[in-house]
């Protein structure tokens, strides 16, 4: 993900800034403000402004909940009790804004979290950059037999090769014709001077979906952690994982208590069906319980089984 002279410099000068501030600030978010940490081929993540922190939760829930909150002594603690309680609004007193680079596919996937502010780059009044995502052997693989939306075995060998020989052919002839119907080299050079140039609004939808787009995204920190607790899961697809998986590093060192909570209750836990707390409680008390008797459908007691690491699944 190599960085053009203007885009290091922008970055050197947002770093240099020294800024005083009554309000609260996160060291270790800090440290890699305006930070391009890359992520895919071409891609970044950069977090380039937040507001509040983990006391600006616990703020606005002792607020909300007023004296009931005694009853929990610590920070921490409190913050412990509403990620498990699910009480949501005291998490969204912050919010963070991420700059990202993304592939125009992923981005499609991304928007339908339709809880952020966002601002895209724009393809009516630049030109987009000569740049595709191409995914490396090891993530190019055969739909899942058993997921519609899923990747399954992966594709080798010859296969391989032609796949990505085609989609890399595939970007780089639109995106010569993207730039002849432009009349204009994505450098800003004139390619016939006798011609006219397509307007940008319509030479853009001749370009592939693994192109690369741009765009500032701006959520509070409730609406963040659902993302992640979808983005970031191992069922998700993996391009999009990736962006997730550094969203959530910068998470960690913006609030840290909030980071643990959420990968205690959200991540690491689990939620569970009336039908499938049944079927828990009767083996823990030792009584027959089958997949006939469950009322369960063979996808649930199979996932009900993962779960709990149980051998007893149904093919």
């Amino acid at each position: 993900m190599p960085l053009s002279k203007e885009q290091k410099k922008e970055i050197q000068e947002q770093q240099a800034q020294e800024n005083k501030t009554k309000r609260v600030t996160s060291p270790e978010l800090e440290k890699i403000l305006y930070e391009a940490i890359p992520v895919l081929d071409h891609g970044f993540v950069r977090v380039v402004d937040y507001m509040g922190d983990d006391s600006s939760i616990v703020q606005s829930a002792r607020v909300s909940y007023g004296k009931g909150t005694k009853k929990v002594s610590t920070d921490s603690g409190l913050i412990k009790y509403l990620m498990r309680h699910r009480h949501s609004t005291p998490f969204e007193m912050c919010e963070i804004k991420y700059h990202v680079k993304l592939p125009i596919f992923i981005a499609r996937q991304w928007i339908r979290h339709r809880t952020a502010n966002v601002n895209e780059y724009s393809a009516r009044y630049s030109i987009l950059d000569k740049e595709f995502y191409m995914p490396t052997k090891d993530h190019l693989a055969a739909q899942s037999t058993i997921n519609r939306q899923g990747r399954g075995d992966l594709i080798d060998g010859k296969q391989a090769d032609e796949i990505l020989n085609i989609l890399k052919k595939d970007a780089e002839q639109t995106y010569d014709n993207y730039e002849l119907m432009l009349n204009e080299r994505f450098d800003g050079t004139t390619i016939n001077k006798n011609n006219k140039g397509l307007a940008r609004e319509l030479a853009r939808m001749n370009l592939t979906l693994n192109t690369y787009t741009q765009w500032y995204w701006k959520t509070d920190l409730l609406n963040l952690l659902n993302f992640l607790s979808l983005r970031a899961d191992s069922h998700a697809q993996y391009e999009i994982r990736a962006y997730a998986d550094v969203m959530t590093n910068s998470l960690k060192k913006w609030v840290p208590i909030t980071f643990d909570a959420f990968m205690d209750y959200r991540v690491g836990g689990m939620e569970l069906s009336a039908k499938g707390k049944s079927v828990i409680e009767k083996m823990i008390k030792g009584e027959n319980c089958n997949f006939e008797s469950s009322n369960l459908s063979k996808r649930e007691w199979n996932e009900l089984m993962d779960s709990f690491g149980f051998k007893e699944k149904i093919l």
